[in-house]
């Protein structure tokens, strides 16, 4: 029932990569099946901000090479500062993110787990969160939260654990899915480095086992109506 009504698909990704490490076998799947599916890239980096332009350039040069191997229908990127989300006011973040999601009409919402431990992550939540109202944005039926691979794992809050209740066999996808992550250069180090080829195989494993499938991604169904 849930894959029948999946799409379009937003997906929130606070930085490049957490789409791909949370949910990018979701997203290959979605998008064989022809589900039009946007990735909404919260914070951008620039020279102006402090960074080095061979790692400005870089990081264009990988978000241009990951959206042509998935083969998203649209690519929205609100270039906010990144690691500095919590100083913007809220009203901006939500009016932001609302315009995004008001002109695609999605009907999944895909969001990062509110108790990770980058405060970005914390922030592209709430923000994304107040998009999901069905009597301000009616089109969106299914909001999901993924976990994302030395973020959700190193969140620790005893509170507000990720409790996945969902999951998608993506045993077809995990090949795909791991040669998309390789291509975020120093984003991705060697195992034991949580962001490795290695531990992103390792969880897919684990959530396979956990589901009964060869590879699996886990999600927190937040809202699902048909």
């Amino acid at each position: 029932m849930f894959e029948a009504n999946c799409g379009p698909v937003v997906i929130v990704a606070p930085h490049p990569d957490d789409e791909t490490l949370g949910a990018g076998g979701f997203l290959l799947r979605a998008i064989e099946s022809g589900t039009p599916v946007h990735w909404l890239i919260v914070t951008g980096i620039s020279v102006e901000q402090g960074w080095a332009q061979e790692k400005v350039e870089r990081r264009e040069r990988e978000i241009s090479a990951v959206a042509d191997a998935y083969g998203f229908t649209g690519v929205h990127r609100l270039n906010l500062p990144s690691a500095k989300l919590e100083t913007l006011p809220m009203g901006e973040l939500v009016s932001a993110f609302g315009a995004v999601v008001k002109s695609i009409e999605p009907a999944t919402l895909l969001v990062p787990h509110r108790g990770d431990a980058h405060s970005d992550h914390h922030v592209v939540y709430e923000a994304a969160i107040a998009c999901s109202k069905w009597f301000r944005y009616p089109s969106v039926n299914w909001i999901m939260a993924y976990e994302t691979i030395s973020e959700t794992d190193a969140g620790l809050f005893s509170s507000d654990p990720f409790l996945p209740n969902l999951y998608v066999d993506i045993s077809s996808q995990l090949e795909k899915k791991l040669r998309i992550t390789s291509m975020f250069g120093d984003e991705i180090g060697d195992f034991p480095f949580p962001r490795s080829l290695e531990a992103v195989n390792a969880l897919a494993k684990v959530r396979g086992a956990t589901s009964g499938y060869a590879a699996a991604e886990a999600f927190m169904l937040l809202r699902g109506r048909t």
